[in-house]
């Protein structure tokens, strides 16, 4: 897709500088960091900012490199080929972004190596074709290293394969700016949210999985924004989605309470 509207970003380090030497050089760019930092509204920000178009993939367990390569389909009577993301993307000469890379099935990360070095070749084994990537092709992936650590790490030997970014919550002054700038919530409300936010990410003994991303916060904005309570919004948009466990959300809903 091409953007047409420009998407708010707030840089919060040398980010852009680094895509923009990763982009004029053609390599890979990996993303790393926890959910809702940023990742993917800064890939937008940047695909827009370049006018270039971008196809995102929300990656899974189930994500296979034919669904990024393509695949035959019928139509009609006939039996054609289409393009997937990623061969469209090569083809075009636009940005692809692989959202949470390592949920993807192994024959991803085995489909996109030529990608990823000096060849910036993809092979079409259906096809019996080898295309080259377009001089402005850009391939990005995100990783999540604290929430994947395990089974799902990526391998060094892909990991190296990447110019990377690491990205993290942002300082509290960045942070309130996003939540107000993207919920439309007055600037004291905003700096509440902040520091729940902040509050619930040094409660490292509560065990959460994930802690509260800003994107959470900027949810609770925008429903205090549209009238409802400001404590049921911050329950509903920031607590509710961090964990079942009643001890903990009973916590977690005490200390919202009290903050706000």
């Amino acid at each position: 897709m091409i953007l047409k509207d420009e998407p708010f970003y707030r840089q919060v380090g040398k980010e852009i500088e680094v895509f923009e030497h990763a982009i004029k050089n053609k390599l890979p760019l990996l993303l790393k960091g926890p959910t809702g930092t940023g990742k993917s509204r800064f890939v937008e920000y940047m695909a827009f900012k370049m006018s270039l178009p971008l196809y995102t993939v929300a990656c899974h367990e189930e994500t296979s490199a034919t669904d990024l390569i393509g695949r035959y389909i019928i139509k009609g009577s006939e039996t054609i080929w289409q393009d997937g993301p990623l061969t469209r993307a090569v083809r075009e000469g636009a940005i692809i972004y692989l959202d949470e890379i390592a949920e993807a099935r192994p024959d991803v990360i085995v489909a996109v190596h030529s990608l990823t070095d000096f060849r910036r070749t993809l092979y079409l084994d259906k096809l019996g074709e080898e295309i080259t990537a377009d001089d402005d092709f850009m391939f990005i992936a995100s990783f999540n290293p604290g929430y994947q650590r395990g089974f799902k790490e990526l391998k060094p030997s892909t990991r190296q394969r990447f110019v990377s970014v690491s990205f993290e919550y942002p300082e509290p002054k960045v942070e309130t700016e996003i939540i107000r700038k993207e919920s439309g919530v007055d600037q004291e409300t905003s700096r509440k949210l902040m520091k729940i936010g902040t509050k619930i990410r040094n409660l490292t003994e509560l065990g959460l999985t994930e802690t509260v991303s800003t994107r959470l916060l900027v949810d609770a904005g925008k429903l205090i924004n549209t009238g409802l309570p400001k404590r049921l919004a911050t329950e509903v948009a920031v607590v509710e989605p961090l964990t079942d466990d009643e001890d903990t959300l009973t916590a977690l809903k005490d200390l919202v309470n009290l903050m706000i």
